[in-house]
């Protein structure tokens, strides 16, 4: 395309989703987190696709530029090209100390599980506003067991004090059930209500839920244990009429010697996740003694626990400081058309195929790299001003040490910047006629050509 053409395309582009209600859109469907029928999700549709006509004629190198609307590559959240970035994962306990501020006032910190879950969302909503991806938290149990903590202590007080005043014969032990009682109540309301704000609360002009996901199960600590099983009920139990969630995604961080074998201390959460994963497809799980995660894994250090955006980011390794996974997200990510790559290969005959697609692999590599680090220039020249949650609030790692229109380069280096692909076995049928599941040798073939990515 042209740059003479952009007006051209922005006009059909309001057209498109204007005209006759335009209910069979394309462009009002390629978000599943909008309702691209309201007014709110029709005027975020306009923004986000005019945006992307303008970042493609204007602001990538036309070289670039035609490789994704060809179909070779996919960017990514291209609208917010010149923006943001993608994701982060989130660490409560750190955000809720001294409370934090959403814009438009301060939260005090959270003294009760109802409010610990609360705020949670609140800082999933506030964050989200700026970027374009998924939040993640990471320390869901141990973060939440703080608040069933304070919780079981108000109510312990409360026992107490009431024993006293009715001038009951009975010994602590009665108060201590009365706290256990009340706070089992209070926390599978406070999951539940976390649960369903994360289903209806809105952000980004009040026309898309944020995407969100939340890790845990190794928090053996009776608080730990109740959030995690009080998450997982109030997850089986659904929605008001008994929808299964869209959000929050759940990721079951299962370890050896935590909750994997029987007589581990949370075996019987893990069973009962798998309970729920059955009926619900939450959680789905991550093995924290796989070789590439427990290479970062200290005992009783939750940070070093690998987690995930529940959806492709798993951000840990890192060149440029600690390998923990707090405060760290991804930047941006650029996928390889991979089937693509390999018809075009395919279309000289057999001879020399594997040749032929290596040499397309590679071009394509070098092109989604040199777009990856020039989407980086842009993103690194923000300021912490332009991220007042993200950065203000200090969410992201060693974002501290910025001050308010200090350029946030320095920091962004912990995140990362990803080449994607999709389609492996499809290219793999039209290569060798095999995919990696059918023969070995199509399974070395995928690994060569994944690892030829990494």
């Amino acid at each position: 395309m042209h740059n003479e053409q952009f007006g051209t395309k922005v006009k059909a582009i309001f057209d498109n989703i204007t005209v006759s209600q335009a209910k069979d859109s394309d462009l009002k469907r390629d978000n599943a987190n909008i309702n691209g029928d309201t007014a709110m999700g029709a005027m975020l549709q306009y923004g986000a696709n005019t945006a992307k006509e303008y970042n493609l004629n204007w602001l990538i190198p036309q070289e670039i530029s035609v490789l994704h609307t060809d179909g070779w590559i996919h960017i990514h959240d291209l609208d917010f090209y010149a923006w943001t970035t993608t994701c982060t994962q989130i660490e409560l306990r750190k955000l809720f100390k001294n409370g934090f501020n959403t814009g438009h006032g301060h939260l005090r910190e959270p003294k009760s599980i109802g409010s610990y879950a609360a705020l949670a969302a609140i800082a999933i909503q506030s964050n989200q506003n700026d970027q374009h991806g998924g939040q993640s938290i990471v320390d869901f149990d141990y973060a939440m067991g703080d608040g069933v903590r304070l919780t079981f202590n108000h109510y312990l007080r409360e026992g107490m004090a009431l024993r006293d005043e009715l001038n009951l014969s009975v010994d602590t032990k009665w108060a201590r059930e009365y706290a256990m009682r009340k706070t089992r109540r209070d926390t599978y309301q406070a999951m539940e209500g976390f649960v369903h704000n994360l289903n209806t609360m809105h952000s980004r002009a009040g026309a898309q839920t944020p995407f969100s996901s939340i890790n845990y199960g190794t928090d053996t600590s009776p608080e730990g244990r109740m959030v995690i099983r009080n998450i997982l009920l109030a997850t089986d139990a659904g929605l008001g009429h008994g929808e299964t969630c869209i959000f929050p995604i759940h990721v079951f961080k299962v370890k050896e010697g935590v909750n994997y074998n029987e007589g581990d201390p949370n075996y019987d959460l893990f069973k009962l996740s798998c309970k729920v994963s059955a009926k619900r497809l939450f959680p789905n799980y991550i093995f924290l003694d796989a070789p590439f995660n427990l290479q970062y894994y200290k005992p009783g250090r939750p940070e070093t626990e690998v987690a995930t955006m529940g959806c492709r980011t798993r951000v840990m390794g890192n060149v440029c400081g600690k390998e923990v996974s707090p405060g760290r997200g991804n930047l941006s990510f650029t996928s390889i058309n991979l089937p693509r790559l390999a018809m075009e290969a395919a279309k000289d005959g057999k001879e020399d195929i594997l040749d032929r697609f290596f040499t397309y692999l590679h071009f394509m590599e070098g092109a989604v790299l040199k777009q990856l680090l020039a989407r980086f220039d842009i993103q690194k020249k923000r300021t912490v001003r332009n991220y007042p949650f993200l950065m203000g609030e200090h969410v992201w790692m060693d974002s501290d040490m910025l001050d308010i229109d200090d350029e946030v380069g320095e920091v962004l280096k912990h995140g990362t910047l990803s080449i994607g692909f999709i389609g492996l076995a499809e290219t793999l049928k039209t290569l060798i006629g095999e995919h990696h599941g059918e023969s070995e040798k199509a399974q070395e073939l995928g690994l060569k050509i994944i690892g030829d990515i990494r």
